[in-house]
């Protein structure tokens, strides 16, 4: 029965065909009238209109697109009087209003008899529970209807209410656990397989929305599920299948180890679905997937199951030969120009990037004798295709095996090598595949220890009769040459460019641009060995670059900028001579003449002013006026954002290029990340020409400050915007200080704005890593202003965030710690964890260099503000967790250091930290402690006399630990070595037995690692050799060999190189040492270095 009256619905019938309408005039007017007459004046009559068009209307179409405008209406959001936030339409309406709709909704689920209109109206029904559900509010009768409803006889009812638990599965509420799990069940079983299928999505979505404690509860229904499959895989039923992998899927992802009792049984099933060429690509791709998964959540689970590994390599390496089939002589690849086909989909693609995360997640010792059981017997194969596939899982291996390949390269690259000289043109190509990638894998190794294999096999494969091929030889190039020393290159640049240089003749374009793209590369790498070929490639680059060509050839062209402007790089601005200016003209020129919004060479051309700048320095300033507007248009971009509320729209974004969709309770957010690329990258050469021509940058740094960078800072759209705004504050400001000076009005006025937005954005935030960027941006900033730069009120504003900051850090840890205590066996922690706590140990790192400057630049009038952290500080600098530890450790030899005698007053929350942290396993704890005690001696006064005395046993037992001299425990050492000179030299008025301790002290040498502790070492060193200490003298030996060490190591530099040197050459007279054959023990380096002082 209607609630409204006829002419209600008169109206909204026309409304409807109105917004149904192929006329887009039509379909305008209607949607305007919508929103005038309907959504603002009468939200709620529109609402239960649809509601009763859904049971009323005979068209089904209709009630089809009555229940998708209730859906959109429902989640447009309104002020509501008297609540600061919008909230959605539905949720406004008056209470007798939402029930009666509500009660709508659920008779047209149960009375829906077509399909397509019923899922419909589910998701109408789950929209409306969303937001129930999100608002904390009940909707007591859906429960019950639902539960009712996958009992019914009918199977669609019974589909649709597992279709609404999947979407919204936050409406099953914990006090119906046994109804759950009974429901459940039965979908499981039920007869009709698209609720069986339907059952599994929804109770993976169930899943994923309970408690990791309280999932276990449902372990026991893995073998309901997995009875679903052999039926559908037997059955040819690859569609549903595929859908049953998925949910699967998900369930591996949250909770692998609820499979572990079926985990062999699963493997081998899923391993029968892969091999069954009659089954669907798709389904058999996610049978990989769901194996790739178990790798990815619990790979000790994976390792342990006896044929998983060799069977899935298997696997891969066959689904890796399904490649080219309708093309066996690789005519069409061979003759292909579009080289970024999308292949994602294909079955070799799925075992290549399949191989990639078993190599990464189970590591080479599992991994690598399966793969190379197959490996060389596939190379040896008549069948291009195994060949093929063997190089490509060496690329696809290389990275995750990186440890245990290193050491096998020999082995490797003979089977590698001959493949560049294959007669298929697709394995020479997987062949320089293979090499670069491992350019890139080995980078050091390869270079340096393999150059001539790499080198000598695959530049003449530079020469090979497809362009395809050429080109890809050349990208290797590039993957080799980026890692390569200048050294390295040399011999070879005459062969490499004589290539190269013949491929810029190539008929293919495309052939072109890659060898500009090498050239490039080689330039930047061989730096000013490259100035040999200048004459010879810079004027074939203005050719290209001056000649007037169609739009084809606007990526050559700005290949040809790029490649022109590394040069110029490499070679620098004498080579070049007028060159240099000729090109900044010439790229101006081109810049004038791009019109068109999708020309490659406006992005090129930004970095290519860059570079010029780089190269110029103060001569590129009368350019700037001719590139500051087009940077700043990029930089000044506002986000485009668009509301999706509808399938179709939705569907219309997501083949667009260019933007992310982002879903938002019940509606879909679509951003063009194009345009927010574009500003974060113009922001970063903001960033290149303040740091190139500080002062001369200042006509530009108030307007950039104002509009770009600190709005930047908050510009919640894109993290990287706002990281390089973050980058970009301090080199503003210290183009305005050298141009203004430190202490100028217009200084002061411009950091009075800054520092206010910055403060602003250290508060905490779920982006850890920009966080930290911002606590970055900070201290840097601070760095520039200097002393005294801030008032208590910034010092507090600033304690306050820090606070806030630490608070929330905090609860991180503490879930952390819940989640592993809930962590069952083997399962490994995701990776999305191990970033959270590398992110949460960079932002402290950061926020310790921020206390860090301001204690430097403020000193003891920073003790106040900082005094309230003191709780944060004792619980960290005792906490179990060695971060922690470290980081207030950190804090407390910044107050050493900076306040003086003022520390005392905190030295009940200093002395017994620094005793232990001495003693920690840690050696970064170990250092830091060491570090604080001495600078207690060297800064704090006689009020820490007593316990830096008292503190030297402690600080030698740090330098005889086992291994002390090895890179993890070296600084710590070498701190320990340096503390103890301190004690003696600033501070000893406590110590008992000075020249016991300078005996012993002689034998903590040398200090050759930090750069930092070395001087105190060794200026204490000389003085005792310059006072003819006994101590030193009867270690006169040790001691020149010592400072000997430390000027090869270069850890003294400058005047305490050179006290030491003639402290060494006083020693040789004093104590008569026998300094040649003292040298002779030494490395030829370490001799020259010190022969060269004591000339």
């Amino acid at each position: 029965m209607s609630i409204l009256p006829p002419e209600i619905h008169s109206a909204l019938d026309q409304l409807l065909q109105g917004l149904s309408a192929s006329d887009n005039t039509i379909r305008q007017r209607a949607e305007e009238q919508l929103n005038t007459d309907w959504v603002a004046a009468q939200p709620d009559v529109l609402l239960m209109g649809l509601v009763e068009q859904l049971q009323q209307a005979i068209d089904p179409s209709t009630r089809s697109f009555a229940a998708v405008l209730f859906r959109r209406i429902a989640t447009k959001t309104r002020k509501v009087p008297g609540n600061p936030e919008p909230r959605e339409l539905f949720l406004t309406l008056q209470e007798p209003q939402k029930a009666a709709i509500r009660s709508k909704l659920l008779q047209c689920l149960q009375g829906e008899t077509v399909p397509h209109v019923r899922n419909k109206v589910g998701d109408a029904v789950a929209e409306i529970a969303r937001q129930y559900a999100d608002d904390g509010e009940p909707w007591p009768e859906l429960l019950g209807a639902l539960f009712q409803a996958s009992q019914s006889p009918d199977g669609g009812q019974r589909e649709g209410a597992f279709r609404i638990f999947a979407t919204t599965p936050t409406i099953i509420e914990k006090q119906h656990e046994d109804t759950v799990q009974s429901a459940f069940a039965k979908g499981f079983k039920d007869d009709d397989v698209t609720v069986r299928i339907v059952a599994m999505e929804a109770f993976a979505s169930f899943f994923r929305s309970i408690e990791k404690k309280s999932q276990k509860k449902y372990y026991g229904a893995v073998a309901e599920i997995l009875n679903i499959l052999p039926p559908l895989k037997e059955g040819g039923d690859s569609d549903n299948l595929s859908k049953a992998l998925v949910a699967l899927i998900e369930l591996a992802e949250i909770a692998p180890t609820m499979f572990k009792a079926l985990f062999h049984s699963l493997v081998q099933f899923s391993i029968t679905v892969i091999q069954d060429k009659d089954l669907g690509d798709q389904a058999r791709q996610n049978a990989l997937e769901l194996m790739a998964t178990f790798a990815d959540y619990n790979a000790a689970m994976c390792k342990k199951d006896a044929s998983y590994t060799s069977d899935m390599v298997t696997q891969c390496l066959s689904l890796m030969t399904d490649i080219g089939m309708d093309d066996d002589d690789a005519v069409e690849w061979n003759a292909s120009e579009d080289l970024d086909v999308e292949e994602s989909d294909l079955n070799h693609v799925a075992g290549e990037q399949c191989m990639d995360r078993l190599a990464n997640k189970l590591g080479g010792q599992a991994v690598l004798p399966p793969t190379f059981n197959w490996l060389p017997r596939m190379m040896q194969s008549s069948a291009w295709r195994d060949r093929h596939a063997a190089l490509m899982a060496i690329s696809a291996i290389s990275e995750g095996c990186r440890d245990l390949m290193i050491g096998e390269l020999d082995k490797v690259l003979a089977l590698v090598v001959p493949a560049l000289r294959d007669p298929h043109s697709r394995v020479r190509w997987a062949g320089c595949n293979a090499l670069g990638q491992m350019s890139t894998d080995f980078a050091g190794t390869m270079q340096e220890k393999y150059h001539n294999i790499v080198l000598t096999n695959i530049i003449p494969v530079l020469d090979s009769a497809e362009p395809r091929v050429q080109s890809h030889a050349a990208a290797a190039l590039v993957n080799f040459c980026e890692e390569a020393e200048k050294t390295v290159l040399e011999p070879y640049l005459d062969g490499l460019l004589s290539h190269l240089l013949q491929l810029l003749q190539s008929p293919k374009r495309f052939v072109q641009e890659q060898a500009l793209s090498t050239i490039a590369t080689i330039a930047d790498s061989a730096e000013n060995a490259f100035g040999k070929y200048y004459d010879t490639l810079m004027p074939l680059l203005f050719n290209v670059l001056n000649e007037e060509q169609s739009k084809e050839f606007r990526l050559l062209r700005a290949k040809a900028m790029e490649c022109a402007t590394l040069i110029a790089l490499a070679v620098g601005k004498q080579r070049m001579g007028q060159d240099a200016l000729d090109l900044v003209q010439l790229l101006g020129h081109i810049q004038s003449n791009i019109h068109d919004a999708d020309d490659p060479q406006s992005q090129y051309l930004l970095h290519c002013w860059g570079r010029m700048c780089r190269v110029l320095g103060q001569d590129f300033i009368p350019y700037l006026p001719s590139v500051m507007p087009p940077l700043m248009e990029l930089a000044s971009a506002k986000a485009d954002i668009q509301l999706l509320d509808d399938e179709e729209q939705i569907a219309n974004f997501e083949q667009e290029e260019g933007w992310e969709l982002v879903p938002l309770k019940g509606k879909v957010i679509g951003i063009k990340t194009s345009i927010l690329e574009d500003k974060h990258m113009a922001i970063e050469l903001i960033v290149i020409y303040a740091q190139q021509l500080e002062a001369a940058f200042e006509p530009y740094v108030l307007n950039i400050m104002e509009n770009v960078a600190l709005p930047g800072l908050a510009f919640f759209f894109h993290d990287p915007v706002r990281v390089a705004s973050a980058k970009s504050v301090p080199m503003l400001l210290n183009s305005y200080k050298k141009a203004h000076g430190e202490r100028s009005p217009q200084m002061a006025k411009l950091w009075e704005l800054t520092l206010e937005k910055v403060l602003e954005v250290l508060t905490p935030e779920l982006a850890i890593d920009t966080l930290a960027e911002m606590y970055q941006c900070f201290y840097e900033s601070v760095e520039v202003l200097g002393k005294d730069s801030l008032t208590p009120v910034h010092l507090q504003t600033f304690i306050e965030a820090a606070k806030g900051t630490l608070e929330e850090y905090q609860v991180r840890v503490r879930k952390r710690l819940e989640d592993r205590q809930e962590t069952e066996d083997g399962e490994e922690e995701s990776e999305e964890t191990l970033f959270a706590i590398e992110d949460d140990q960079t932002l402290l790192s950061d926020m310790n260099k921020a206390f860090h400057t301001i204690f430097k630049n403020q000193g003891s009038s920073f003790l106040p503000a900082w005094s309230r952290l003191l709780p944060f500080y004792d619980s960290f600098i005792t906490n179990p967790d060695s971060t922690q530890r470290q980081w207030a450790l950190c804090i407390m030899d910044d107050v050493l250091e900076f306040c003086g005698d003022q520390s005392w007053n905190y030295q009940d929350h200093i002395r017994q930290p620094l005793v232990d942290g001495m003693r920690d396993e840690i050696p970064a704890n170990r250092q830091a402690a060491c570090y604080g005690v001495g600078i207690a001696a060297q800064k704090g006064g006689q009020a820490w006399s007593s316990f830096v005395a008292e503190s030297i046993p402690t600080l030698f037992a740090v330098c005889q630990i086992p291994n002390a001299r090895e890179d993890d425990h070296v600084f710590a050492t070498e701190n320990a070595c340096a503390s103890i000179a301190k004690i003696l030299q600033s501070n000893a008025a406590k110590v008992p037995n000075v020249q016991e301790v300078v005996t012993h002290w002689v034998n903590t040498l040398p200090v050759v690692n930090d750069e930092e502790a070395a001087p105190f070492a060794y200026m204490f060193l000389a003085q005792l050799i310059e006072q003819q200490n006994p101590a030193v003298l009867a270690a006169a030996d040790n001691a020149f060999i010592a400072i000997a060490l430390a000027l090869e190591a270069e850890t003294i530099q400058g005047q305490t190189a050179a006290r030491s040197a003639t402290a060494a050459k006083q020693l040789i007279q004093s104590a008569g040492i026998d300094a040649a054959r003292l040298l002779g023990t030494l490395s030829p380096e370490t001799q020259q270095t010190v022969q060269a002082y004591f000339a």
